[in-house]
């Protein structure tokens, strides 16, 4: 009878249901408009705040989402191992609560000082992205979890569609609704949560916590067990540090070159996040499984240097739009990468890694920024030795570049086992038509 129990009770957190990824996405994609959502409208509440002008309440923004990115790199490594102890579903809806209780904050801050602490907690309760990959990776076989992940790619770019322009419509009204709204949604999906989410780790499957691992050095030293692992890191980091030269310099760029009013920039971040969405939601589901998570990644990398290539010298505004139609193939990237290394770890430490992975991946959104921006600045000053505003983008499409050729000393090629004869076992239909 107690074998047949516990049995019973196995197979329902095994079994997650239809509810799960459904669940999953719908967090990621209110994370994500949390974040595109304040864009509008924090530099007037920061310049109400602290009682500057915009041009100095550009430098407290700066400092925000420097709080913002480097909780998220400190803290997602000890929620993911969190996960691995104690199962994902609590650690889900606990940032989820988090992150409501965070946008009340912000929108009730008196002072800068609250805004501060708002993104504070925001940075911890965001790092629960970890904790989603790695629900995901409990919840797919092997061979579809890279469609799988394309799910937090499409909410991504969904979120970042309706995000900016849900902030200026609500901002508008206030300058201090959307972070209500944003609460509201973080609050009601933490209740859908508790009410229809299982958990996808089974205790045999947990592992104990150990703060060595948790911390983002500890974190990033334990993937050295793993063979070929370091290598795909490093390719990730380069994929990120490129693809953040977008929000760091688009706006910046194409008022500076093509003269475009704040409309036309909405219009054209819509266009991407929409493009983005569509990509994720549809290409990754069905170009993978046909070429293999090698090939997709490489077909990803050249595609977005090429695109950034193409930003760069791009001497019209229509021509940003029509570059977009091959950066839609970078979609097939970070899925790809993500499935790749969650093969080389064991289901028990399937947390650690994604930790581990959204740590780099806030890492790179800290340098990135001030990098790709710096470099804007230069090329477009008096001091520069050639006038070229798109020198951020050529060096987002130089990032790519060396991550494709990081992948292959990795040792990832199409059809073959790497050096460790582990990751890259087997590629699906990659001979197929």
């Amino acid at each position: 009878m107690d074998g047949t129990g516990y049995g019973r009770r196995l197979m329902q957190t095994q079994s997650p249901g239809k509810h799960a990824l459904v669940f999953i996405f719908v967090t990621v994609l209110i994370d994500v408009i949390g974040i595109g959502i304040v864009i509008p409208v924090s530099p007037k509440l920061i310049a109400q705040l602290a009682h500057v002008d915009l041009s100095q309440a550009a430098r407290y923004g700066g400092w925000l989402m420097f709080v913002y990115a480097g909780m998220q790199f400190i803290f997602a490594p000890v929620i993911g191992n969190l996960s691995d102890r104690y199962g994902r579903r609590p650690l889900l809806i606990l940032s989820l609560l988090m992150l409501g209780i965070d946008y009340l904050i912000a929108g009730l801050a008196p002072t800068l000082f609250w805004l501060f602490l708002a993104r504070f907690f925001s940075g911890i309760a965001g790092a629960s992205f970890s904790t989603a990959s790695a629900y995901i990776a409990d919840v797919s076989p092997p061979e579809k979890r890279a469609g799988s992940f394309g799910l937090i790619g499409a909410a991504f770019g969904v979120g970042f569609m309706i995000g900016p322009a849900l902030g200026g419509i609500l901002g508008d009204i206030s300058v201090r609704l959307p972070f209500f709204v944003s609460a509201g949604l973080a609050l009601a999906n933490a209740a859908y949560g508790f009410l229809v989410l299982k958990e996808s780790l089974p205790p045999d499957k947990r592992r104990t916590f150990e703060w060595k691992r948790a911390n983002p050095l500890g974190a990033l030293a334990a993937l050295k067990r793993f063979p070929g692992m370091l290598g795909l890191c490093g390719v990730l980091v380069l994929m990120r540090f490129a693809h953040d030269s977008g929000p760091s310099v688009w706006t910046y760029f194409t008022m500076l070159r093509f003269d475009w009013t704040m409309k036309e920039v909405g219009l054209s971040l819509m266009a991407s996040g929409a493009i983005t969405a569509l990509a994720y939601a549809g290409l990754t589901r069905t170009l993978i499984p046909r070429l293999g998570e090698v090939r997709s990644a490489y077909v990803g990398l050249t595609a977005g240097a090429l695109a950034y290539a193409g930003f760069a010298i791009a001497t019209k505004g229509w021509m940003m739009y029509a570059w977009m139609s091959a950066f839609l193939l970078t979609a097939l990237v970070m899925p790809s990468l993500n499935a790749m290394m969650s093969k080389l770890v064991s289901p028990r430490e399937q947390g650690e890694l994604q930790g581990a992975l959204a740590s780099l991946g806030s890492l790179s959104s800290v340098a990135a920024p001030p990098f790709m921006t710096n470099v804007f600045a230069y090329f477009t000053g008096p001091k520069a030795p050639v006038y070229f505003p798109g020198a951020a983008f050529t060096a987002a499409s130089l990032c790519l570049i060396a991550a494709a050729l990081m992948l292959r000393i990795a040792g990832a090629r199409p059809g073959k086992l790497n050096t460790a004869g582990s990751a890259f076992v087997s590629e699906p239909n990659s001979g197929s038509s």
